[in-house]
Order: C-alpha cells, then sequence, then structure tokens
C-alpha cells in the first residue's frame, strides 16, 4: 500500500480533440465573469445612490462569485491547453475546503439578501434604522462564518480517508463525492457527515430563501396600488431571478446519481454558467444599475478643479 501525495484531476481528458475549443468557451466565459462581477463592486462602490444594504450583499456576491471562479477554472483551464493535471494532496483538500465555505457562504447570502427585501417591504419606515452599516457587515460575514463551520468537519473526515493506489480523480476539481471513491478505507462516516452537512449548507438555506419569498409574496398580493405592486416586485425580481438560477442548478447537479458520466458538465453550470449571468441579470434587470452605469459615462466627461472647488461638465447634467 503507498499513500496518495498527488491527484490526477482528469477534467475533461476524454474529449480529445474537443478539449482546445471548450478551453477558448470557458476561457472567455471566465473573463466575462470576472468583468462583470468586478464591474458590478466598482459601481456599487464609486456610484452614492447604490450604498444601500440591498447593493451592499449585491457586491458581497459578486466577491463569492470572483473567489468561485478563480478557485477552479484556471486549473481547468491549465488541464485543458497544457494538459497540466495534478494537484498536489494538501492542495486538493484546500480547494475542497475553500469551494465548500464559498458555495454553502453564497446559499446563505441569498437567505440575508431575501431576509433584507423583506425588511424594505414589510418595515419600509424602520427600514434604515434596522439595517446600518454595521448589521449590513455583520450579515454578510454570517455567511462566510457558517460556511466554514459546515465545511469543515465533512473535509477533514475525507482528508483523514487512507487513500493508496488510484488517484485519478473523475473530475476538474476536487469534490467530495470524487475523492471519496478513491479511498481505501471505509467511507460510511464520512459519506454520513457529508450528507448531514449538505442540508445544512444547501437545504437549510434554500427553505428559508423559499419562505421569505413565499412571505414577500402574501405582503405584496395585500398591497392595494398596482404601482406600489410594480415598485415592491421590482426591488426583488433580480435577487429572486439569480437565487432560482443557483438553486435550479445546485438540484439539478445533486439530482443526479453520484458517479454519473455527466456530473462534470452539470458541474460546469454553477461553476461557470452561474457566476457568468449574475452581472447580466443584475444589469439587465436593474434600472439603478443601468442609471448608475449612465452617470459613470457621464462623469467622465467631466473636468474637476480643485482649487477653485467648481466642476465644469461637458454634456453632463446632475440625474
Amino acid at each position: 500500500m503507498t499513500t496518495v501525495e498527488e491527484f490526477i484531476l482528469l477534467a475533461f481528458a476524454d474529449l480529445y480533440q474537443l478539449q482546445i475549443p471548450l478551453f477558448f468557451v470557458i476561457f472567455n466565459a471566465f473573463l466575462i465573469c470576472l468583468f462583470g462581477n468586478i464591474v458590478i463592486i466598482v459601481i456599487v462602490r464609486a456610484e452614492p445612490s447604490l450604498h444601500t444594504p440591498m447593493y451592499f450583499f449585491i457586491s458581497t456576491l459578486s466577491i463569492l462569485e470572483i473567489i468561485t471562479v478563480f478557485l477552479i477554472i484556471p486549473n481547468l483551464l491549465a488541464s485543458l491547453i497544457a494538459a497540466k493535471r495534478g494537484i498536489s494532496f494538501h492542495g486538493c483538500f484546500l480547494q475542497l475546503f475553500v469551494a465548500g465555505i464559498a458555495g454553502t457562504a453564497e446559499c446563505y447570502l441569498l437567505a440575508v439578501m431575501a431576509f433584507d427585501r423583506v425588511l424594505a417591504i414589510n418595515k419600509p419606515l424602520q427600514y434604515v434604522s434596522i439595517m446600518t452599516q454595521r448589521v449590513c457587515v455583520q450579515l454578510a460575514l454570517l455567511p462566510f462564518i457558517v460556511g466554514i463551520i459546515i465545511a469543515l468537519t465533512p473535509t477533514v473526515l475525507t482528508a483523514k480517508l487512507q487513500f493508496c493506489g488510484r488517484n485519478e480523480v473523475h473530475h476538474f476539481f476536487c469534490d467530495f463525492v470524487a475523492l471519496q471513491s478513491l479511498a481505501c478505507s471505509s467511507i460510511y462516516i464520512s459519506e454520513m457527515v457529508l450528507n448531514t452537512s449538505a442540508i445544512f449548507a444547501i437545504g437549510l438555506p434554500f427553505t428559508m430563501t423559499v419562505g421569505l419569498y413565499i412571505y414577500i409574496i402574501i405582503i405584496i398580493s395585500k398591497i392595494k396600488s398596482a404601482e406600489s405592486k410594480q415598485k415592491a416586485f421590482s426591488t426583488c425580481s433580480s435577487h429572486l431571478t439569480v437565487a432560482g438560477l443557483f438553486y435550479i442548478t445546485t438540484i439539478i447537479v445533486y439530482a443526479v446519481p453520484k458517479g454519473s458520466h455527466y456530473d462534470r458538465f452539470f458541474a460546469l453550470i454553477y461553476t461557470v454558467i452561474t457566476p457568468l449571468l449574475n452581472p447580466f441579470i443584475y444589469t439587465f434587470r436593474n434600472k439603478e444599475i443601468k442609471r448608475a452605469l449612465i452617470n459613470l459615462r457621464m462623469l467622465k466627461r467631466c473636468q474637476f478643479y480643485t482649487k477653485s472647488n467648481l466642476i465644469k461638465c461637458v454634456g453632463f447634467k446632475n440625474m
């Protein structure tokens, strides 16, 4: 029996001639995803009108998406173009742990964003006093803390399994199920802990998010004014779309029988496609962000005179 010191991420090695086209598709998606999420972070930071709890959480979600793609996609691109598929034992479990934190944090952040919309719609007068900057920071940090707590135990138990001989992972990143299938020792306890952790990582925040949005729909249905109803729906439509897309893709991935040949392809949905689409959903469906983009473009045409504290703008009007 030999101890495994390195894992080989097979990724899409079996696709042969399709690896190069797949590289360019994923590489372009990677760049667009990074650019889109960075733009959202910059806009929210630069535009004073977006300094609200909702956009603070949106920018936090963008940070999470960037972490996810940076954690997984560069290794995948290297394996596609250079056949560099090796990853060290410790590097593999570090990737596993951080990916578990990021995935769990995103689930709980979506629940936090739904809770924020409940407060905004149900208690509009007290909303500003409740959602202070300190509370927003605490609510944004909470998903990361929960992610660390939930991801730690299954990661440690999986790392303590005996790996001897087989080291080829039929995936493009280190995943719990793929690694457990390579273990020489019994995986019963680690598998049970993993399934329990999945309930708290995905099932619980999903239930919370669905329950909060059902409550939002009930509140909005009681509003008599059609204009007020439209405004209330518009404030949470983008987030509802993002949450729906994330959970639909996650459910598809975990509904497929473990060890399926299509695991890798379904995993591409929530590691590449979902982070790619989120910025477009927020920019195309959100009037305030589109207005902020226009404002920032117009501000580039302004010349600021710091000495006289005057602003000379060409073709710019306050909006």
